[in-house]
């Protein structure tokens, strides 16, 4: 476990436990002004406070779920079941629509499992994801999450069977397209595709995962503390974390006043947008799981509350803070 060097006990009613209910409130009240299903848990690693807003409710996570599978990986490449350096050659069938780099190069590229795994996390790349899910085995990822005491977090199904069931919505009679032909097709597009995206989103029944907020910050502080893998291994994961090319959310106001942000992205704008991460600030890290799903709203203003929310946990638990309550 890496060193922590402030430890504070809080007992109900002294100050800083009534400054924790009242960043509570605040960032209820932002979540709770979205037309939208929100949770929210974050824990500030030093001292063990915590916020959490619905925390315990189950969510989508759309892309979020992508965290476990990395730590799998990386937990196979300790176990010598998995060689990082080894290359895959990507093969037509393998191409997922949606987010990712790797379906716009012509089939033939072949990245080592570690440029995967980077471009599943970076990109967000669904190409990537499939091919790991395949190489690690779907079952096996919700083995280590039961094991670890996850009781809310799985992964249940790919993201090629995740859209072809887009498609088996329209039309029942396309319930067998390949995954191949599925890539071909993209997204459906008629005139009730908007109406059925939204309710398939928001039925747990269809989703690539589930978790909470909770369990998901969770998994983050056993990341960062190397309980899941060795160090080396820890920090090569938060390392490509850090390298998430979405920052449009927990880091949209803090990422130019020396914060840190290793963090993952789940996406279905307009319907849904959730970041988990670790903030490296001063007095920190602090883990933090936002996900809004379900969303009939702004979406620019969705990712701005996500962005606010980092920016509060920042302010409220930094070295100066605690000086001018302590005054």
């Amino acid at each position: 476990m890496r060193p922590i060097f402030l430890t504070v006990l809080l007992t109900t009613g002294t100050a800083a436990g009534v400054s924790s209910q009242t960043l509570e409130a605040r960032l209820a009240a932002m979540l709770d002004a979205l037309p939208a299903k929100s949770s929210l848990y974050a824990k500030h690693l030093p001292t063990g406070r915590v916020v959490s807003v619905r925390g315990d409710e189950l969510m989508n996570p759309l892309s979020v779920i992508k965290i476990p599978i990395l730590a799998l990986a990386f937990r196979d490449s300790e176990a010598g079941k998995l060689d990082l350096a080894e290359r895959y050659t990507i093969k037509p069938e393998d191409r997922r629509r949606g987010s990712g780099l790797i379906q716009t190069f012509a089939p033939g590229l072949n990245p080592t499992y570690r440029d995967i795994l980077t471009q599943m996390i970076v990109t967000s790349d669904n190409t990537a994801t499939d091919i790991m899910i395949d190489r690690l085995g779907l079952e096996r990822v919700n083995e280590l999450l039961s094991e670890r005491g996850y009781r809310s977090t799985r992964l249940m199904t790919t993201t090629g069977g995740l859209f072809r069931r887009l498609w088996e919505m329209q039309d029942p009679s396309l319930k067998s397209l390949s995954h191949a032909e599925v890539f071909e097709r993209g997204f459906p597009n008629d005139p009730g595709a908007s109406d059925r995206t939204f309710a398939f989103e928001g039925n747990p029944k269809e989703w690539l995962g589930q978790t909470t907020a909770k369990e998901m910050s969770k998994l983050l502080e056993e990341i960062y503390n190397a309980e899941l893998t060795s160090h080396a291994s820890s920090d090569a994961m938060i390392g490509i974390l850090r390298r998430q090319f979405y920052r449009s959310r927990l880091p949209r106001f803090v990422r130019f006043d020396g914060v840190g942000v290793a963090h993952k992205t789940g996406d279905w704008p307009p319907v849904a947008g959730n970041d988990v991460g670790i903030l490296f600030h001063e007095g920190g890290p602090t883990v933090v799981s936002v996900f809004i799903n379900q969303n009939r709203g702004d979406f620019t203003k969705l990712e701005e509350t996500i962005g606010q929310i980092a920016k509060e946990l920042v302010a409220e638990w930094s070295p100066s803070r605690e000086s001018a309550r302590d005054q």
